[in-house]
């Protein structure tokens, strides 16, 4: 029986999508869980997978088209299954086409610069057009490498890569008449230190990008809407540094540990205790979350994804560090899938790397809490009588108040220490 792939719901606020490319074309044999097509959001762009094994029997949109969440987009028949009654009046396949060997790509001449969709707007997938209207690129000088001469992504880095490469200077000696010396050049006077003539750098105008926007958005509706309150706590990581570089000491380079997956298994080990502080408002409902999916804020370009570690109790610290790294890898290259970026109940967001003593963090909505942590310093510590060198960590926790309190949100940070600083328990 055929199944009907509809445009994913990426996020609780996402409308719509835009499908940037399919990968697999009409007559293709899919499996289940292989990427069907590339689809663009406020957040990133991401590989949709195909609910089931098939043929790809007709594709219900063209690329480049926004599409709202919820809409068919393709059709996934059995081998030699004739579909008659496709979604929104759309005629099926006027014949049978042949299927393609997985992973063949149909090669298409590019087309001359200039070409256009419609009047007066070059061919370009909405990644490439949005790339380009932001690093101030003329589309009508592109030549399109992708199909049908549309201009892709790489299209508009290359073009970026030609831009920056310096014209070769040439420089012409004046014709100097064998019998006239060459007067001797004079030295310009040393420049100032400061002029007030000196001139100042250009204001620069950048649009403001859809991952940018979206982040914006969310946390301008996150503080105007929930009232958030903060509790900070400093911790002793002695023992967590120094079985870090133990265990650290027993694998390989691209494996090690990282302070931060420490901290993941440390909250979702406390959260067990603090149901309240791994929930979710939804309309008038505060709804508990029976599993522990912890977001993790990763850096990319134009602004912050929060990828998901699922079921963070229930793993252990490699695992934990394995998952995270890839996760964060797919982040920064654009290919992040659903369920990646989608589902955490609770967020950290570590600032550590950065050298950052203490911050606080806006809430991630729909969750109830997030996590702010800084870097572990040395820091001088009074023990009894006594002033010593010790090594430190700051960490703040946001919440709603809505969800929970002070008192309750100062037990999940004392909760916390039992972990951070006796942190052979992370490895029970």
């Amino acid at each position: 029986m055929a199944e009907i792939v509809t445009m994913p719901k990426l996020g609780f606020d996402m409308q719509e999508g835009t499908l940037v490319r399919w990968v697999r074309v009409e007559g293709e044999a899919v499996e289940k869980g292989q990427v069907l097509a590339e689809i663009e959001t406020d957040k990133a762009t991401v590989e949709v997978e195909s609910a089931a094994s098939g043929i790809v029997y007709k594709h219900l949109v063209e690329q480049g088209t926004v599409v709202p969440v919820g809409t068919p987009i393709a059709v996934i028949a059995a081998p030699g299954e004739q579909v008659t009654d496709l979604p929104g009046g759309v005629e099926p396949p006027a014949a049978e086409k042949p299927a393609v060997a997985e992973g063949a790509v149909a090669a298409e001449a590019p087309s001359a610069p200039g070409v256009s969709e419609e009047a007066g707007r070059a061919k370009a997938s909405p990644l490439a057009r949005r790339l380009a209207r932001e690093k101030g690129v003329d589309l009508a000088g592109i030549r399109g490498s992708g199909p049908g001469g549309r201009i892709v992504r790489r299209d508009i880095e290359a073009a970026l890569a030609a831009a920056t490469q310096p014209a070769p200077a040439v420089v012409v000696a004046p014709e100097i008449p064998p019998e006239i010396p060459p007067a001797p050049v004079a030295q310009p006077p040393a420049a100032p230190l400061w002029s007030e003539t000196a001139a100042a750098p250009q204001d620069e105008r950048l649009p403001i990008g859809k991952l940018r926007a979206a982040i914006g958005r969310r946390m301008v509706e996150s503080k105007q809407q929930l009232p958030h309150f903060y509790v900070t706590a400093s911790y002793n990581v002695e023992a967590l540094m120094a079985l870090r570089g133990q265990l650290n000491t027993f694998l390989p380079e691209g494996q090690k540990l990282t302070v931060n997956d420490f901290i993941i298994k440390a909250t979702a080990l406390t959260l067990r205790e603090f149901r309240n502080l791994n929930a979710s408002i939804v309309e008038k409902e505060i709804i508990r979350h029976g599993h522990i999916n912890i977001g993790v804020a990763v850096a990319v370009e134009g602004g912050l994804l929060t990828i998901v570690c699922r079921d963070a109790d229930l793993k252990p610290l490699r695992l934990i560090s394995s998952e995270v790294r890839d996760l964060a890898l797919r982040a920064r290259a654009g290919k992040v899938r659903s369920e990646d970026i989608e589902g955490s109940t609770f967020s950290i967001s570590n600032l550590g790397m950065f050298d950052v003593e203490n911050f606080g963090a806006i809430i991630n909505p729909p969750e109830a809490a997030i996590l702010a942590v800084g870097s572990a310093q040395k820091v001088p510590v009074v023990e009894g009588d006594a002033l010593r060198v010790g090594m430190r960590m700051k960490a703040t926790l946001s919440a709603d108040h809505r969800v929970t309190d002070g008192a309750e949100a100062a037990q999940f940070m004392q909760a916390l220490r039992r972990y951070l600083e006796e942190p052979l328990r992370l490895l029970l």
